[in-house]
């Protein structure tokens, strides 16, 4: 099965979010190259919320390019064989939580679309949560400006929106 099979099965097994769903998939009916960055119109990526449940709260990056707080993601490479893999790639790569990452059962946690500068116009982001053992020691990338843990009240006084929305729906699932 192909990555673009896999994103097609994952978001119609996804049952929540149906507007941005069906969106979804109409960007990858539309777009046979949609999970890859070169797609101008927009792509699919996969991004992972690094959690520690038995400590309580979550390990967030300071984007370079962007400045801010945010989850663990990325897009999509052409080794990637699932959007699940390619987010748990991603949390390893970004955290660098060389071992003990383990995906939050049950699929993506959320789906989030925000605009992206020119070529491209948008990320169609496919959100997961990964579980970090409770000694899990995290070491910053260079994609990263900080790497830090907040408890999870913290968040939302760093992070935009969709961090905060993506840390309930994770919470909300354990």
């Amino acid at each position: 099965m192909s990555l673009y099979d896999d994103a097609v099965l994952v978001l119609k097994e996804y049952e929540g979010q149906s507007e941005l769903r069906d969106l979804y998939l109409e960007h990858l009916a539309e777009h046979p190259d949609g999970v890859y960055k070169p797609c101008q119109a927009g792509h699919i990526t996969g991004s992972a919320l690094v959690v520690d449940p038995a400590g309580g709260r979550v390990l967030l990056t300071l984007h370079k390019k962007l400045g801010i707080w945010l989850q663990m993601g990325g897009h999509c490479e052409p080794g990637d064989t699932t959007l699940a893999g390619a987010a748990l790639r991603e949390a390893v790569e970004e955290s660098g939580i060389a071992s003990g990452l383990a995906l939050l059962p049950g699929g993506p946690v959320r789906l989030d679309r925000h605009p992206i500068p020119a070529p491209c116009n948008w990320h169609l982001d496919v959100q997961y949560a990964a579980l970090a053992p409770a000694d899990a020691v995290a070491e910053i990338s260079e994609e990263s400006l900080d790497l830090r843990w907040f408890p999870y009240e913290e968040v939302a006084a760093v992070a935009d929106t969709s961090v905060v929305r993506l840390m309930e729906a994770t919470r909300a699932r354990l």
